[in-house]
């Protein structure tokens, strides 16, 4: 969400010249309203419709930057030795092991994120989760290329572009080459989708901690209505730690990394281990996920020659396997 915020306060910098802190704390008041009051349906209806005005104001800038920067053949020639090239260019351990990294942290990362459950869990059926799930796949190989090749015909269009905030080359682009009408869909859809994004990624966190943590604390059931309560102080709370992290760290790739990287590190083990690995106990998986988390923030803050994802990802590993192995009783997940 803090990436989200930082996002959403960027683009009101180019729309209006809003100061990035006053963006943040505008953005964040918007979110909680937003969230407040709407619901898991309201958010993935607006998520598609946005999503596909967003990606037909894509598809017509990445033709037109196209067009002037000569077309595909014309960016091949001009780009530097090895640009195309996909295995890391240090051909040893550490190098292989950042790469594979790089790779983990989204890859696997967000796999056992909530945003993601709550869309296939809200899904009418099984078969619909599964083939939406599949198409979302296949959207991240093809719809995620427009913005990259966005940005490589920018970098040779305006190679100043890259000497400020990489993060605004895009929102500037869309400003010098789309009319009126086209920045208005584009930067309305984009300026909504983030505010979905942000509402999904509010709600997820805040039911967990409502349903899951503060619940069961309560010795008696409580009402439906004492809970929808607590889920709203939730989001809230959820909301001003984000917007602590955005004005902490203010940019988006870091924050997407971290948040990935910290599912990697706690969730992706106890998940998949649970759902394949027969002797996987509820001690193996709060085990793990201590001793990857507390692994993991240790080299963040002392870091070592290999990234400490990698650190924390075994560490998990091995916590699982020891936790199952030595208390499998009466234990095991579901």
């Amino acid at each position: 969400m803090a990436a989200q915020l930082v996002a959403l306060a960027l683009l009101l910098q180019v729309l209006a010249d809003v100061p990035f802190f006053w963006g943040i704390a505008l953005c964040t008041t918007v979110v909680v309203f937003y969230t407040y009051i709407g619901g898991m349906w309201s958010v993935s209806i607006t998520d598609t419709v946005q999503t596909v005005m967003i990606i037909g104001g894509m598809l017509v800038l990445t033709v037109v930057l196209l067009k002037q920067a000569g077309g595909f053949t014309t960016l091949a020639t001009q780009m530097p030795d090895d640009f195309w090239r996909i295995t890391p260019q240090e051909n040893s351990l550490k190098g292989w092991m950042i790469y594979l990294a790089a790779w983990m942290t989204i890859g696997l990362g967000s796999i056992p994120q909530q945003d993601v459950f709550q869309r296939v869990m809200s899904a009418r059926s099984a078969r619909a989760a599964v083939i939406s799930s599949f198409l979302a796949s296949f959207m991240y190989f093809t719809v995620a290329c427009m913005p990259l090749i966005i940005g490589l015909c920018g970098s040779l269009l305006y190679p100043t572009v890259l000497n400020g905030d990489t993060q605004m080359a895009i929102p500037l682009l869309v400003l010098r080459h789309m009319g009126t009408g086209m920045q208005i869909l584009t930067f309305g859809a984009l300026l909504s989708a983030i505010l979905s994004t942000c509402s999904g990624a509010t709600l997820a966190p805040a039911t967990v901690l409502a349903e899951n943590l503060i619940k069961p604390l309560f010795r008696r059931k409580i009402s439906d209505k004492a809970l929808l309560r607590i889920m709203r102080y939730s989001v809230i709370l959820i909301a001003l730690i984000s917007m602590g992290l955005a004005l902490h760290k203010k940019h988006i790739f870091e924050l997407v990394a971290e948040s990935s990287a910290l599912s990697l590190v706690a969730l992706f083990v106890p998940l998949t281990a649970g759902l394949y690995w027969k002797k996987a106990s509820l001690v193996g998986a709060l085990l793990s996920m201590i001793t990857g988390t507390a692994v993991w923030s240790y080299f963040e803050f002392f870091p070592d020659d290999y990234p400490s994802l990698m650190w924390g990802l075994a560490a998990s590993i091995a916590g699982m396997i020891l936790g199952s192995l030595f208390s499998p009783r009466n234990t095991s997940l579901p």
